[in-house]
């Protein structure tokens, strides 16, 4: 799979493919729904299959006071995309100059001139150009006008509501990651720097990577079971995010504990899946009911572990 940053660096091999353009933050199953039938499209055509993203969101650049921390890093979303089959990722680097573009002038722009796309698929609440002037009706008259193939696709449900990133955001939120990993087509993940803590958690047991510079969205306070990756390789984990009111401490952390894990992690950057919840965060009136716990959740992890088949 090619990543482009740059519409002047995209390859003259991959003008004529199929196409869908949008944030696809998260990459969950509506996308999944979007990219299959433009596999199809593809393989009918002999040609590449094409997402074009923004990086970074438009409303990043349009209201910055109220861009929601994203579901995904642009690497990361590729990787997603590339496991659905997609040849090429154009993340376009959103300026004020891109979303000045009328409707018609981006179509004119991206998809005829510099993709040269022969065929598009989009989901029902598809909008494009300055001020979202252009929906899937517009776009209709667009890809007739050019001769271009068009799908919209209808929108994927789960239990009675659809599938959207921002869903699947607010149950990250409320720490309902079990949901949430049913709408994506892979488990959620975060990323950061492993920092130097308090070291309390080496003091009782249980030692753990403390997270930092996280920049994508943090699940709700709890005690979570998961994995961490290190150097490519996934190790199961219990994952505590919240304060440690057992020992008076009110500072949200994101910590990581490796199972049979025997190493330092200090100033590596590592990536943690959040597979499923397994209690709230609350205080304990002595270090040995901690403890006690603690082995719980790691048990609990164990037994989530041998069940799992993603």
């Amino acid at each position: 799979m090619k990543l482009i940053r740059k519409l002047a660096d995209f390859p003259d091999q991959l003008r004529g493919g199929a196409l869908t353009i949008g944030n696809f933050d998260g990459v969950h199953r509506g996308h999944k729904t979007i990219i299959e039938q433009l596999r199809h499209f593809a393989a009918d055509q002999n040609t590449a299959l094409i997402v074009f993203t923004f990086d970074p969101h438009p409303v990043r650049i349009l209201r910055p006071d109220q861009t929601p921390p994203p579901l995904t890093w642009t690497n990361r979303k590729a990787d997603l995309l590339a496991d659905l089959g997609v040849d090429a990722v154009v993340a376009y680097p959103t300026d004020k100059a891109l979303l000045q573009l009328t409707a018609a002038d981006f179509f004119q722009h991206i998809v005829v001139e510099k993709i040269g796309a022969t065929a598009i698929v989009e989901g029902p609440n598809f909008y494009f150009g300055k001020d979202r002037q252009g929906d899937t009706t517009r776009l209709k008259t667009l890809c007739e006008e050019h001769d271009i193939r068009l799908q919209i696709m209808e929108p994927q449900i789960a239990g009675a509501e659809l599938i959207s990133s921002s869903r699947i955001r607010n149950l990250i939120t409320a720490g309902d990651v079990d949901q949430a990993c049913n709408m994506l087509t892979q488990p959620y993940r975060i990323r950061g720097m492993v920092t130097h803590g308090a070291a309390r958690g080496t003091t009782i047991g249980f030692p753990t990577a403390n997270l930092d510079a996280i920049d994508t969205l943090v699940p709700g306070k709890g005690v979570y079971a998961g994995r961490s990756w290190v150097d490519g390789r996934s190790h199961w984990s219990a994952i505590h995010i919240g304060p440690n009111p057992t020992f008076g401490d009110q500072l949200l952390k994101v910590e990581s504990h490796l199972l049979d894990y025997d190493g330092s992690l200090y100033g590596q950057a590592i990536e943690v899946d959040f597979i499923s919840r397994l209690r709230d965060i609350r205080a304990f009136d002595s270090t040995e009911q901690l403890q006690s716990q603690l082995q719980s959740d790691v048990e609990s992890t164990r037994e989530i572990a041998r069940n799992y088949h993603g």
